[in-house]
């Protein structure tokens, strides 16, 4: 095997949903590794099952790990060498308890061979940013019970990023302040 194979064979499929994705505030770090060789596209792609995609503060996306309810949640597959797993790792806080990274069963759709040919899409495991377990039923009851199928413009419009935040509370603090205020109608 040679070794590009082999540097292949230790990649992670990393689906991102949020600030990650192409044309988001993150998405820099992906073109880094990228051009490092940590990260390729692999494709666009879908959750399997439904999956509660929400905003919090800041407009942060979160993708709660409560299979069944939400949508089908639409985002991008990347495949991720371990040193950029460690990077992902570190820009979404695992150590923290920011998020964790756990799996996720996934849809890619197949390339159409020729005209009329509908395919059939592909079922993938990989691995995605879920809120930590801490706080995600609070996010979850926040948000109205209800969540949205792609982190799109729309929903990312108020975005604050990390830099533009408060220094003086934690990420997880602002969190909790943001899932114990009431809601506005």
């Amino acid at each position: 095997m040679g070794a590009e194979a082999k540097g292949m064979m230790d990649r992670t499929l990393v689906f991102t949903y949020g600030t990650l994705k192409r044309g988001f505030s993150n998405h820099g770090l992906i073109q880094d590794m990228i051009r490092s060789g940590d990260a390729a596209f692999v494709g666009d792609a879908r959750t399997a099952g439904r999956l509660p995609l929400v905003c919090g503060p800041y407009r942060v996306p979160f993708l709660l790990n409560f299979p069944g309810a939400g949508e089908r949640v639409r985002g991008e597959v990347y495949a991720v060498s371990p040193r950029g797993i460690a990077r992902m790792d570190d820009l979404e806080g695992t150590s923290r308890g920011h998020y964790e990274r756990l799996p996720i069963s996934l849809v890619l759709p197949r390339r159409r061979r020729s005209r009329g040919d509908e395919g059939e899409d592909d079922e993938v495991e990989a691995e995605a940013y879920y809120a930590h377990r801490s706080y995600a039923t609070e996010m979850w009851r926040r948000s109205g019970e209800r969540g949205f199928e792609a982190y799109s413009e729309r929903e990312a419009r108020g975005y604050v990023k990390r830099k533009d935040r408060p220094q003086d509370t934690t990420f997880l603090d602002q969190i909790r302040i943001f899932v114990g205020s009431p809601l506005q109608n």
